[in-house]
This record gives C-alpha cells, structure tokens and sequence, in this order.
C-alpha cells in the first residue's frame, strides 16, 4: 500500500515537539464507517543486541477474527528513546511493514496511544495521518490522565481525563486482570475505538490483532538470536 510522507523522522526532540503540535489540528475525530471487516494489529519489538526493531502486522477478519494476512521488517533504530516522542523511534519501521502489506485493511489498533498524549500526537494518531485511515490506540499503561477503576466485567470502561476533557477510555477486557488505555487515533471516535477493540477481543487482555503481531516480532526476535 501507499503511505503519505509528511515530513522527515530525523528532526530535534524539539523540532519533533513543535511538529507535533502543528499536526494535531490535521488529526480528524469522527465515527469509523464504514464499519471495519479487516482490522490491522501493529507492534514493535526491540533487539538491545543489534539495535535493531522489529516491526510486525497482522491481518485479521471480522467478526472471527481469522488471520489473512502478515507482514515484518527488520530496521535500525535511528532515533533516541525520548518520552513522548516514541513515533519518531518506531514509525519509520511500522510504516514500512504496512507498505509490505498485499491484503486489504480497513483500521487498525495499536499498541500505544491516540491522542491520548501530552499534545494529542500518539503512536496511532501520528502513524494514522499517515496512512489516511482509521486508527486507534489500545496501550496496556497510562501516559497521561486520570480515570476512575472500570467495572469489573469484560466492556466496562470509565472515562479518562485530562484537565477536565476526556481523551481517552479505560477498558476492562477480560475479567481480573488490569484494564486497558483506549484512545482515538485518526478518523476515529472514541465510542467507536472502544467499539472496535471490544469486538477484536477473544478473551484475552490484549485484542487479538495486537497479540498475533506481538507474537510475531516474539518468534522473529527469537529466530534473529538463534542465528
């Protein structure tokens, strides 16, 4: 697939600051429609050894959740570890695992935030203008905000906040264990992100295409240390 180049990934913590705060006006809040059918799930792993990450998505269908389609690369990591600014380190290879893509996707979850973020600018809010598509974020920890416990059932969720504004949602996936952080990304809504990652569930904590793309870069990164 094709991906827009909205500017270079090698920029100053503070040039890439700025640069975020100027894209978060471009980021589009809307419902997904139409409703997706083939959802994308991205992760990215990180190889101390060579300094290399490895980035991975998987394809699955909805509503059975089958997975039809994968696809990795393997990339330097050419960008620090900064807060807040963890795009600019992953993106380069996430985006080049998605161009890999041959199969059909609709939206797709991340593992990492929306706009759940200091300046609106996550990993799936950043990466979605990119792609032009409907993307969500789905993080197993907070950055920012603050939230009351969600109920203890799978889909209860309470509102995370922010200076009185709600960015995000605090999502009960499975039943005694830890919640996750969900918040929009590009051309999404909130209700309509939590929607989504309620129906990529299957009884884990974890969606089920981000838990088949985790797995993925596990057994890649596995295989890279055996050879």
């Amino acid at each position: 697939m094709r991906t827009a180049s909205l500017h270079s990934w090698r920029l100053s913590p503070k040039r890439a600051i700025a640069l975020q705060t100027r894209l978060r006006d471009r980021i589009v809040d809307c419902p997904i429609r139409p409703w997706p059918e083939f959802v994308a799930g991205a992760d990215i792993s990180y190889a101390k050894q060579t300094n290399d990450l490895i980035a991975a998505v998987v394809v699955l269908r909805l509503p059975g959740l089958e997975t039809v389609a994968e696809s990795w690369v393997v990339r330097r990591a050419r960008y620090p570890y900064v807060p807040g600014l963890l795009t600019f380190r992953e993106a380069p290879a996430v985006l080049a695992a998605f161009k890999r893509l041959r199969s059909r996707w609709d939206a797709a979850i991340f593992d990492g935030q929306g706009r759940a973020h200091p300046r609106g600018m996550g990993l799936a809010a950043h990466i979605g203008l990119w792609l032009d598509a409907p993307t969500v974020g789905c993080a197993k920890s907070r950055l920012i905000g603050e939230a009351a416990e969600p109920g203890p059932a799978p889909s209860d969720h309470a509102p995370l906040r922010l200076d009185g504004r709600v960015i995000g949602a605090v999502l009960r996936t499975r039943r005694n264990v830890k919640p996750l952080f969900v918040s929009a990304g590009h051309k999404s809504n909130l209700a309509d992100s939590i929607r989504l990652v309620i129906a990529c569930c299957a009884g884990y904590r974890v969606t089920e295409p981000i838990r088949r793309a985790h797995a993925l870069v596990t057994r890649l990164r596995s295989e890279a240390k055996g050879g």
